[in-house]
């Protein structure tokens, strides 16, 4: 257990099934579900489907909808996820440079999947081509600082370091003149995010003027993974279940308006990783926590679950998998046939679920030979 720890805690080996199962709905909308929710638009008469199908896709600029939350959840849970981990290791008696050490080498792999994903095939003879900013890469660098952080910070030192964090970052964007637009533009073009990353990131920038992955983003999206430490800490503390789905929705519930009121001068971006946009989604990432470990932990409602936990205990073998297997082509394959009598415009609906089912298939083929991918 952390020094900077004051909070009894439960048995490091318990495992909670809700956060398996949120993982698992996170990696869902990821590999395949939220493209198949996206295809429904147009394809019946009922607005409640075609306003579904607009939540899965990002707004161009400002605004906010469910897809953008779904990356930073999966921040948040990875946080979740390290307050256990460390604290079970440490329960072995491992040095904090052990967990330094640990903590680095799955940041510098996930670097390097990450830099795979993104460009593969690799251009490696045309270097100023590669994207170097990827999720997964974003993912171990906000582990390893969370790891820094949990370790040699008490839990109001963790906060203070969030909080400074966004207001820094906050400042930075509405205080330092960008060449050419000055101070506090935050439009596509003349935002200081932009300028950082044309002039201090090597590569291709995806959005040809600035990436979302890039360097400055950085700072606020670990904030999740931090916060997220947070709600692992509630779930691993010896307080009754009451208490602790209390602490999740208060948290919740304050992230949430924090971010909404902040939002009327730092507009909630995805593309920006504004400091409104942090907070709102580590809002609605508490709420999801706390209706998991409602429902799964506390409830005791297990059997649905399952269908989540497959996917969540193989998170990063489907995040692979789903870039280097076409599963939509062997989608088509199988069941291209069956599917072939309904209107052409339902085609690729119907594909895409068929590839959402082999997919799910692929991970419980993996589960039942208890084949897990874990870095």
């Amino acid at each position: 257990m952390p020094e900077t720890s004051s909070t009894p805690s439960l048995p490091a080996t318990k495992r909670l099934a809700s956060i398996d199962a949120l993982r698992g709905f996170d990696m869902l909308m990821i590999s395949g579900a939220g493209s198949f929710f996206f295809l429904l638009h147009g394809k019946t008469s009922l607005p409640w489907v075609d306003a579904l199908a607009a939540q899965f896709e990002h707004p161009e600029w400002n605004g906010f909808t469910f897809y953008d939350f779904i990356f930073p959840l999966f921040l948040f849970i990875a946080g979740v996820s390290l307050a256990f981990s460390l604290n079970s290791t440490r329960s072995r008696e491992s040095t904090k440079a052990d967990l330094y050490r640990k903590a680095a080498k799955r940041m510098l792999i996930l670097i390097g999947l990450g830099i795979l994903y993104k460009n593969a095939p690799v251009p490696f003879f045309e270097p100023a081509q590669i994207r170097l900013g990827s999720v997964l890469g974003r993912i171990g660098f906000a582990g390893f600082v969370t790891t820094l952080l949990y370790l040699n910070f008490s839990p109001r030192g963790r906060i203070m370091w969030i909080a400074g964090i966004l207001l820094t970052y906050y400042a930075a964007l509405f205080l330092i003149p960008v060449p050419g637009y000055g101070a506090g533009d935050l439009s596509f073009e003349g935002n200081l995010v932009g300028w950082f990353d044309r002039h201090f990131l090597p590569g291709r920038l995806l959005q040809k003027t600035y990436d979302e992955l890039g360097l400055l983003t950085q700072l606020p999206a670990l904030c999740l993974t931090m916060l997220g430490a947070f709600g692992g800490d509630i779930l691993r503390s010896a307080a009754e279940d009451r208490q602790k789905l209390f602490r999740l929705i208060g948290l919740g519930v304050g992230g949430i308006v924090i971010g909404l009121l902040w939002g009327l001068h730092f507009p909630i971006n995805k593309h920006l990783w504004s400091s409104s946009f942090i907070l709102l989604t580590a809002g609605l990432a508490f709420l999801s926590l706390a209706l998991f470990y409602a429902i799964i932990d506390v409830w005791g409602y297990r059997k649905w679950a399952f269908f989540f936990q497959v996917i969540g205990l193989n998170s990063l073998t489907i995040y692979l998998a789903y870039r280097f297997i076409d599963f939509r082509r062997t989608s088509y394959l199988l069941f291209g046939g069956a599917y072939e009598p309904t209107p052409e415009p339902w085609h690729e609906v119907w594909q895409a679920l068929g590839a959402l089912a082999l997919v799910w298939l692929f991970l419980y083929f993996l589960y039942r030979k208890r084949i897990f991918l874990k870095i």
